[in-house]
């Protein structure tokens, strides 16, 4: 009998445990993927890291610089996050993620990050790479391209048939925005093209196709929303999926990432968590993307951020955005969800006649830099040589549009140099751990 007991309460003790690890693989944290080089991405509950862990006077001094920055400049809400060697040691809001409503600004908070997209869709793409699915000398276009689908044949140039994946990551495919950006002409493009709005994304790439190209593919580069948007359609032919499914399954579900979404352009569709956008009080007001109503802001449905997708349109929260940056630096601090020889290939260095692919720049030095800037949001993510990774993500565009992030990132090459030794040794990561080191904390 006494036996009986035992076996009966050990088989209980392994249903419960397999149990556990079922909800556990479901939850993302065993499933296949996750695992690289013998070390594990655990789910990091956002929600949990709170302006609370960093309302203590150990973080009054950088508080107070990050609010009269953010005060300077007039933003209605700024969101921060500092890494160091892959710890998260800093991560607040200021301001409002809604005004009307008073809801301050937590880092927990999604944002729009505008361009910052790109290095997503990079990232995507050379995940397709590693697995063999497509390379970065395939064409795009023409019978043999991978988007030789029939609307996209009746070209103008047939320089077109040249383009390459590796084209369109760096910019060089031949477009340009000398008659305008092809992504926010929608009222030219339908008119063009005798249709009503809203435009897709694929009426947009066979309105470009239908003009001669601004220079020679692989010549040199000009940046392009354009480019960057087309490999949206890449993706989705190589894969059979729908874009923003397949990032989240082969990029962010891997990184224990689930707060990341493409767009919606109305207000009234933002999703749970996701921050108001505001522009300045003299923000020209223009027509809904999709013609229903005039005299809209472009953050609240003016722009079509949803079509820009791939090259604009994701929002995530700053935590999580972080992350992200960690796992595709190169750095072994925290394990990198690409390859070496794919980081490799990103982080190429820019010169004058190439942009880098995905960063917007990749400096001499080792830093990897990557802004955002629409109406309504402008972001800056940075993965420095010295351990540092930050991020900053406004739901405010402010007068200088593209230039601000260039001007955030100057604060904080002269802030970060005061914050060694300053700050609580805490993985923000894991707010309920005391004290938690580099990779170690990974286990």
């Amino acid at each position: 009998m006494h036996k009986r007991v035992k076996f009966i309460a050990a088989a209980v003790f392994i249903l419960l445990g397999a149990i556990f690890l079922a909800f556990r693989y479901d939850k993302g944290v065993f499933s296949k993927g996750l695992t690289y080089s013998g070390l594990k991405y655990p789910t990091v509950n956002t929600l949990k890291i709170t302006n609370a862990l960093t309302s203590s006077s150990e973080y009054e001094w950088l508080n107070n610089a990050f609010s009269s920055f953010i005060a300077k400049w007039e933003l209605t809400g700024a969101s921060v996050t500092i890494a160091k060697d892959g710890r998260l040691i800093y991560a607040r809001g200021f301001g409002y993620a809604s005004k009307e409503e008073n809801i301050p600004m937590e880092p927990y908070n999604l944002l729009r990050v505008a361009s910052v997209s790109k290095l997503i869709t990079a990232t995507a793409v050379m995940k397709l790479v590693e697995e063999n699915k497509i390379q970065l000398d395939s064409k795009v276009f023409g019978p043999n391209g991978i988007l030789n689908d029939n609307i996209f044949l009746n070209y103008k140039d047939k320089r077109v048939e040249d383009i390459t994946v590796k084209n369109l990551l760096n910019h060089s495919a031949g477009w340009s925005t000398r008659w305008g950006d092809h992504m926010f002409i929608n009222e030219v493009v339908a008119r063009e093209l005798h249709k009503e709005l809203p435009v897709s994304l694929e009426d947009i790439v066979v309105f470009a196709l239908s003009k001669k190209l601004h220079f020679a593919p692989g010549s040199h580069s000009s940046y392009s929303n354009l480019g960057y948007a087309i490999l949206e359609l890449v993706i989705e032919k190589i894969t059979h999926t729908d874009y923003e499914t397949f990032v989240q399954r082969s990029i962010f579900r891997p990184l224990s990432i689930y707060d990341a979404r493409i767009a919606q352009n109305w207000d009234s569709l933002r999703y749970p968590n996701e921050a108001r956008y505001y522009e300045v009080n003299e923000a020209e007001r223009v027509m809904a993307f999709d013609g229903s109503k005039e005299g809209v802001l472009k953050c609240r449905g003016g722009d079509d951020v949803h079509t820009l997708g791939a090259a604009g349109g994701w929002v995530i929260s700053p935590i999580s955005l972080t992350r992200f940056l960690l796992a595709i630096d190169g750095s072994s601090s925290f394990p990198d969800i690409l390859s070496k020889e794919s980081v490799a290939v990103m982080t190429q260095t820019s010169n004058d006649k190439f942009h880098p692919i995905g960063w917007r720049w990749v400096m001499p030095g080792g830093k990897l830099w990557r802004s955002g800037s629409l109406p309504g949001t402008t972001a800056l993510a940075v993965s420095s040589s010295n351990g540092y990774t930050y991020v900053f993500i406004s739901n405010t565009s402010p007068w200088k549009g593209a230039r601000f992030p260039y001007i955030v990132d100057r604060f904080f090459d002269k802030l970060l140099p005061g914050i060694e030794g300053k700050l609580p040794g805490r993985n923000l990561f894991f707010p309920e751990t005391s004290t938690m080191g580099g990779v170690a904390s990974l286990n």
